[in-house]
């Protein structure tokens, strides 16, 4: 064998997946998102920051690769679960509910959609493992950590489905969590609910709550705040600024930070801030089944992020509205000032992981169970009774398969992050 056609042998597969790479950024970067070269640019240099955050900001290449890959464990195409869409570690963390208590949840909801539970499940068990990984935990802390997260799912489905709990009212408190989950609550307990309006905002010399300008909240323009004024006339406007630098995968989306008066949240406290965020087409849609049924119920991009919203807490923030804005959809809920999420300085010990995992676990389980109880006129069915009929009696298959499965795509990912860096380094430097 000639050199040439050997190195042809070595590099072919790397060449063609390069050749993907660059042709999904490039359709949903720029033909479906549009972003800028400068926006672009502003987002990659985000995932360029290690590969779980690689991860988070290319979902689109998640289901490109996924739901190209059978499984037997995947519920019917005619029975779908209303799924997150974006499961990941960074996005469960406390906030404070409609009655005021303090809980842990799911807290993003913008690529909510309809499909097989099996992929909110996987993308959460990859990301364990990319984020386990990241804080220097071997091969093994990562697969019994994923199988701590897949145990809590199978387990708290089967109590939804024996009626010892119910999805209806199960919130997740001090009161029934444990490790650094509750440590978090527990602490978030102390703060003052006037802590984050006094980090953002301050009382001009004329008397009233203005925003505090920094990197990441700028003024409007005068044009920007007379158009969301004139969509949001429910409300006393004392400030508006446009928020920069949250997220990844929603760079390129405009994201309002509003100052409210003479409003009240979940404790009578006037003043809060709300939060309108500009929301495209949800990325699982492009590449799960159509289901027509759901988007005659949410074909507005903000009525979906709402409704999911909706559909999987018990209490749910009484500001979630969706409205549009020079032809742009928006949805605004306010911004909860005990909004925490477990960092990796909370996490003393690997069973402090494993607790986690595991009640994200059951929160999960919670979502697709809750989601499909007010909306009868979507789900004609229970997901807990389909979910846990397609797993059957072979959960311990069902676990090993999707560790298997979550610990390949975890080297997938690491190999695509080595190829991005590759690409970014060519054609943006």
């Amino acid at each position: 064998m000639g050199r040439i056609l050997l190195e042809r042998v070595k590099h072919t597969r790397m060449f063609l997946r390069q050749d993907q790479l660059e042709k999904t950024f490039e359709e949903f970067d720029t033909q479906c998102m549009g972003l800028s070269e400068e926006q672009r640019l502003e987002k990659y240099s985000k995932m360029l920051e290690s590969p779980f955050r690689f991860f988070r900001g290319s979902a689109y290449l998640f289901y490109y690769d996924m739901t190209k890959a059978p499984s037997i464990f995947h519920t019917d195409d005619e029975k779908p679960t209303w799924i997150q869409g974006d499961m990941h570690m960074d996005n469960f963390g406390a906030f404070q509910n409609e009655s005021g208590e303090i809980v842990y949840d799911i807290n993003d909801f913008d690529e909510g959609y309809v499909g097989s539970y099996l992929y909110d499940v996987l993308r959460m068990s990859i990301s364990i493992a990319l984020y386990l990984e990241e804080q220097g935990l071997n091969k093994s802390a990562q697969e019994m950590a994923i199988h701590h997260y897949l145990r809590g799912y199978i387990n708290q489905l089967k109590r939804f489905q024996r009626k010892q709990d119910d999805p209806l009212t199960l919130t997740f408190t001090k009161n029934n969590t444990k490790g650094p989950i509750k440590k978090v609550l527990k602490k978030l307990e102390k703060r003052q609910h006037t802590h984050f309006l006094q980090d953002i905002s301050q009382i001009n010399e004329e008397g009233n709550r203005v925003f505090l300008w920094d990197e990441e909240l700028q003024p409007v323009s005068k044009e920007e705040f007379a158009a969301i004024s004139n969509v949001l006339t429910n409300y006393s406007i004392k400030d508006i600024a446009i928020k920069y630098g949250s997220g990844t995968a929603s760079i390129g989306l405009k994201r309002y930070y509003i100052l409210v008066d003479g409003e009240t949240d979940a404790l009578g406290v006037e003043d809060l801030v709300l939060e309108m965020k500009e929301v495209r087409s949800a990325i699982p849609a492009y590449f799960l089944p159509y289901n027509e049924t759901f988007w005659n119920h949410y074909e507005h991009q903000g009525a979906r992020v709402v409704g999911t919203q909706k559909a999987m807490h018990h209490l749910e923030d009484p500001h979630l509205a969706y409205v549009t804005m020079d032809g742009q959809e928006f949805y605004i809920r306010e911004r909860s000032p005990y909004k925490k999420r477990v960092k990796p300085k909370n996490y003393a010990d690997l069973d402090d992981y494993f607790v986690t995992t595991s009640i994200m676990g059951q929160i999960t389980a919670k979502n697709h169970a809750r989601a499909d109880i007010d909306y009868s006129d979507v789900f004609t069915y229970h997901s807990e009774d389909e979910i846990l009929n397609v797993i059957g009696k072979h959960q311990d298959i069902f676990i090993e398969s999707t560790i298997l499965q979550a610990m390949s795509y975890k080297e997938l990912v690491y190999s695509d992050y080595e190829l991005f860096k590759e690409w970014i380094d060519g054609k943006f430097k």
